[in-house]
């Protein structure tokens, strides 16, 4: 089958690799144009585009797909399938309509839970016991198609976002390659997807990693890992923004106001939460690397004492 390959970041790189390794038959490339990157701002090529130079392949980076003129350049290639991961841009249904066998996207998520642009930390933070790669049938909804394959994982207590993103692209890289060889046989079989079963996974904001105290600590605890590493997690402690990586709930309940720091030693930092306690054991401070709370007492700082209130 004559392919198109759209995705932008390193989940959708993972897949076009999957492709390559397996000799489809990938006539062209789609993904977002350069983004200044780094301190020097420099424009950098997405992950994806860089497989497709590696390999030779055609890379097309339109600022939409709503131009008549991409759409033409589009079917101009004669795809048979085109297949979409994490590309970042909407398909106009006349870019759906294009490929003979349609566009398969491979979503990170159990279908029809965690539609959307997050669904990877959604389902850490809302304490999911399982996740996976569903292969679905693009239409004009958000995340609304129908679905033709789906593999799981469990995610595991020790889960953060990038070890279930990295994970979960690997996933979707065998998905997708058992979707390409079931289509060929015709033994596809499509599911409508229960809107009544449906939730949204809502794009990640730098301010939803300030963690609010008056939740529960197994709450916030999931929400350490969710958000790790991107977009963190952090608290104030007076003008300081502490950010904090590694993070355990204890469920020891305390009656001290919510933020107080109940305990420091090696063992971690307890903060007192609504619910439970929440144990801190690799923090950041401002201009600092990452370190464990025993190198922090270590290191002699008199941050993050008891007694102090996180805000």
């Amino acid at each position: 089958m004559r392919i198109v390959f759209a995705g932008t970041p390193d989940f959708a790189a993972v897949a076009l690799k999957a492709l390559l390794q397996q000799n489809h038959d990938v006539v062209a490339v789609y993904t977002q144009p350069d983004r200044p990157s780094g301190r020097g701002r420099k424009l950098t090529p997405s992950p994806v585009k860089q497989v497709a130079l590696d390999a030779d392949i055609p890379v097309f980076q339109p600022q939409t797909l709503k131009s008549e003129e991409a759409q033409t350049e589009l079917a101009a290639l004669k795809p048979e399938v085109m297949i979409v991961a994490a590309y970042g841009l909407i398909l106009p249904q006349a870019v759906l309509d294009v490929p003979p066998l349609g566009c398969l996207n491979i979503h990170a998520s159990l279908l029809p839970r965690w539609r959307g642009a997050a669904p990877i930390q959604r389902a850490i933070a809302a304490g999911d016991e399982e996740t996976g790669i569903t292969i679905m049938q693009m239409d004009a909804g958000l995340d609304t198609g129908d679905m033709l394959l789906k593999l799981t994982t469990p995610i595991r207590d020790t889960d953060t976002g990038g070890s279930l993103h990295d994970r979960l692209a690997d996933l979707g890289g065998q998905a997708i390659l058992t979707a390409l060889d079931e289509l060929g046989k015709g033994n596809l079989k499509a599911e409508t997807q229960d809107d009544t079963l449906a939730s949204y996974a809502h794009k990640l904001s730098k301010e939803e990693g300030h963690l609010n105290w008056s939740g529960s600590a197994v709450d916030l605890a999931r929400r350490v890992r969710a958000f790790n590493p991107w977009p963190g997690t952090y608290a104030q402690s007076g003008e300081q923004k502490i950010r904090i990586h590694t993070a355990e709930a204890i469920e020891t309940s305390s009656d001290a106001e919510p933020g107080t720091i109940l305990k420091r030693d090696r063992d971690g930092i307890d903060v007192a939460c609504a619910s439970g306690i929440l144990r801190l054991h690799q923090v950041q401070l401002p201009g600092a690397r990452a370190q464990t709370v025993a190198d922090l007492i270590n290191g002699g700082r008199p941050v993050l004492q008891q007694d102090e209130v996180l805000h």
